[in-house]
């Protein structure tokens, strides 16, 4: 694991807004065009070398749609060639299928993350915006894995999606990626608190997910639903089996990063301060020195019961959650009902 005052695990780089897409809670509002102020083609390469010097174990190209960036493959092989690992989060539209995946593959995509938001075409397509989506994306899923890329499906967990969760099951038993990312909402872009499940449901989610991790060929993990790791330690722990290994303690700042279409540095896409920015700033001294990063890094700076918490150090909660729930970065995660053993008046057994 790599030191997360030093480099983050994983760089989200947004590399256009422009997406065809219209989907409910999209982060990034994004737009049919790009922004007139993204970065140009010799910003982009420049950047590229920029993260290289910063060796992020995963790079993550990321939009709107990178699709719609005519120098997309460009980017992957500079990537790639300057010792990155590189995956790549396209919408599931035509231009991903007219794509040469082969194409992808041998410029240096060597992960790829499509997203799943309803366990039916009806629902996935009312989620996307755009009818024929659901049908897209299983054929985009096919295409990756025939091309030797690694494949992540995405699941956005909220109010609407969570009673979807056993059909969206059924269709990754039958899609069968690498990894299943569930994605816990965050309030932000076009997402409402309204839209927020509950903690006790949450809970329930957990637990649902620590049984699927032994009938499912496939590994789960979570993205802003940083709490499922407490669940998982607490289940080893009562069981009496090792901490979970592979267990990487990410969170918005701290180990993860962010770069905007117009080079914004920001913890995450989740949680979008800004730091500095790629065209007056050097990257790397932003993510290691600025005040904003550094104080995400601190686990003992966490507020309320997060502060307190025997599980802070892997698990922290959702700083974006916090602050789009409530203004404070550094607040309590919002939809964690756990009680810290400091507060219940027992020993930690962290």
């Amino acid at each position: 694991m790599c030191d997360f005052a030093e480099r983050p695990f994983i760089l989200f780089w947004e590399v256009t807004r422009a997406c065809a897409l219209a989907c409910k809670h999209c982060r990034a509002i994004a737009q049919p065009k790009a922004h007139p102020e993204e970065l140009n083609h010799e910003e982009a390469l420049a950047l590229v070398d920029e993260i290289a010097e910063l060796a992020p174990p995963m790079l993550v190209l990321t939009g709107g749609d990178p699709m719609m960036r005519r120098d997309i493959f460009d980017i992957i092989e500079r990537a790639a060639a300057r010792g990155l690992r590189v995956a790549l989060s396209p919408a599931a539209t035509n231009r991903l299928l007219n794509t040469d995946f082969h194409k992808l593959r041998a410029a240096g995509v060597v992960s790829m993350s499509l997203s799943l938001d309803g366990a039916t075409q009806a629902t996935h397509d009312a989620f996307r915006g755009v009818p024929h989506t659901f049908e897209r994306t299983l054929q985009a899923a096919r295409m990756a894995k025939e091309a030797g890329i690694q494949l992540q499906i995405n699941t956005t967990i909220s109010r609407s999606t969570l009673p979807e969760l056993e059909g969206f099951v059924e269709q990754l038993k039958q899609i069968q990626p690498d990894v299943w990312s569930v994605f816990l909402l965050v309030p932000t872009g076009r997402a409402t608190l309204e839209e927020l499940p509950g903690a006790a449901e949450l809970e329930a989610l957990w637990a649902r997910l620590l049984e699927l991790r032994s009938e499912l060929p496939f590994a789960i993990k979570t993205t802003e639903g940083h709490h499922y790791r407490r669940a998982l330690m607490q289940a080893a722990r009562s069981s009496g089996a090792p901490a979970p290994r592979h267990m990487v303690p990410t969170r918005d700042g701290k180990g993860v990063a962010f770069i905007s279409h117009v080079g914004e540095i920001q913890p995450s896409g989740f949680l979008p301060l800004t730091a500095g920015n790629v065209r007056t700033d050097k990257l790397a001294d932003i993510y290691r020195n600025h005040p904003l990063f550094v104080q995400l890094r601190n686990d003992d700076a966490l507020g309320g019961k997060c502060g307190r918490c025997e599980y802070r150090r892997v698990c922290g909660g959702s700083r974006a959650r916090a602050y789009g729930s409530c203004g404070d970065l550094m607040a309590a995660e919002p939809l964690c009902n756990y009680i810290p053993a400091a507060l219940r008046g027992d020993s930690p057994q962290s």
